[in-house]
């Protein structure tokens, strides 16, 4: 009866003139005039009696057949954004009348607001120079409890544009132990950007998300200041131009350092290209290129001096799916600039992923076992939770979702670290994730 309300009293905005057909709407009732009116353009018709049976109950079938008569009549202003909303509520309605609505959705719904709330909990162990009083190799510990809330929103600008942004608040990482406070410097806007798609060509502008496809995130999976264009639905061609600025306490990246340890920011280009990723076997190969003028000019973290200011980063992945439930997957990047050893210029991984978690489906879960091997200089931002680069090892995951849009996430790493002696090192790590 509210929806009904609305609908007449936003038709009421016009001067009527037209009689009122129904023998039970009164002529002093406050809604007489828009009633009249509405049945003069064909919105309502009221029953085969001549009555309009105001205080009866309507169907939501009844409602959507006057939402369709009104949007027949093209209305305007401020009578057509109350007939878009009413139409985006009785979509379904509509849709059964042979109403087209999605259009309407997408006016109506301009800004859609979407995130999630994560806790992450993570034990870091490495084998320290010595021992201990029990002739045990001892161990550096770093113990990790924290959260991250993200918000994300995505405007409709016009037919081929949409604005997309995304905030995140996170705390550090001994925030949830000591259940201090997290300062305001912890709240960040790290995307802002807008996104066109004509056809099958997709633009990016601004601070985007990028994730390397051809080796499912080993080389990179951050954000960037600049532009992106893909060509293609499903085999595709990317090409990226940006500038880089690792923000990460462990991005393990020589990269984003200066010779004294300080982060910088560097240009950045790539061109990835990649076959259609639902066929049973798929294959890929990008490039990268960064430059700066004081990226690793001295560093010498491998034993070695780098220099060279520039990264030149060959890469090539496949893929062979099984059947529905099991895929192996590979890649294998060379850095084919600067002077450094063999371990630190390739990075490459072989992953077997059984099934999958989809964090809209109770019940469901997925588990995968990787080995990798990450050179230092063959590696810029990888998307791992453990194991990052530097690092040679194991990793065994598993994903299950509790309930709808709540995931967890568990991985074991067992390996060495290559900047160390490879020194061993393991980490239990530990996730859940609300989507929202």
């Amino acid at each position: 009866s509210a929806l009904t309300t609305a609908l007449v009293v936003g038709a009421a905005s016009t001067t009527f003139a037209a009689a009122n057909p129904f023998e039970d709407v009164a002529a002093d009732h406050w809604a007489y005039d828009a009633i009249a009116q509405l049945a003069a353009d064909g919105v309502i018709e009221g029953y085969g009696d001549g009555t309009y049976r105001g205080d009866q109950e309507i169907t939501r079938y009844e409602m959507a057949q006057m939402i369709a008569r009104a949007m027949a009549k093209k209305p305007s202003g401020a009578d057509k954004a109350l007939v878009d909303k009413l139409a985006a509520e009785f979509a379904d309605e509509l849709n059964n009348l042979g109403v087209r609505v999605s259009a309407l959705e997408k006016k109506v719904d301009n800004v859609k607001w979407y995130g999630l709330l994560r806790y992450t909990y993570a034990r870091e162990r490495e084998d320290n120079d010595g021992v201990d009083a029990k002739g045990n190799p001892r161990r550096n510990h770093d113990n990790t409890n924290n959260f991250r809330l993200r918000l994300q929103m995505a405007a409709e600008v016009n037919k081929h544009w949409t604005a997309k942004a995304r905030v995140e608040y996170a705390t550090a990482s001994d925030n949830m132990n000591t259940a201090a406070n997290s300062n305001g410097d912890d709240i960040y806007l790290n995307r802002a950007y807008v996104e066109g798609k004509y056809g099958k060509v997709t633009i990016d502008l601004g601070r985007f998300p990028y994730f390397t496809d051809v080796d499912g995130g080993m080389i990179f999976d951050d954000e960037l200041s600049g532009g992106m264009i893909q060509f293609g639905d499903k085999a595709n061609v990317r090409v990226v131009v940006g500038r880089y600025h690792d923000n990460y306490t462990k991005g393990f990246s020589p990269f984003s350092l200066d010779a004294n340890d300080n982060r910088v920011t560097f240009s950045y280009q790539a061109i990835e290209l990649n076959s259609d990723p639902t066929k049973k076997f798929t294959i890929g190969a990008a490039y990268h290129h960064l430059a700066n003028e004081s990226v690793m000019k001295g560093h010498d973290k491998t034993g070695k001096e780098y220099g060279d200011k520039d990264l030149n980063l060959w890469e090539i992945g496949l893929g062979y799916r099984f059947d529905k439930n099991f895929k192996l997957s590979g890649a294998y990047a060379r850095n084919a600039s600067g002077d450094v050893t063999s371990k630190h210029r390739q990075s490459w991984h072989v992953t077997m992923n059984y099934k999958g978690a989809d964090a809209k489906k109770q019940g469901s879960w997925g588990s995968y076992l990787s080995y990798r091997h990450l050179g230092y200089y063959a590696t810029i931002f990888p998307t791992y939770n453990t194991g990052y680069g530097g690092a040679k090892g194991w990793q065994l995951g598993v994903q299950y979702t509790v309930l709808p849009n709540v995931l967890t996430t568990f991985e074991y790493w067992l390996g060495k670290n290559m900047l160390n002696d490879d020194k061993r090192q393991d980490t239990i790590f530990a996730r859940a994730e609300i989507f929202f």
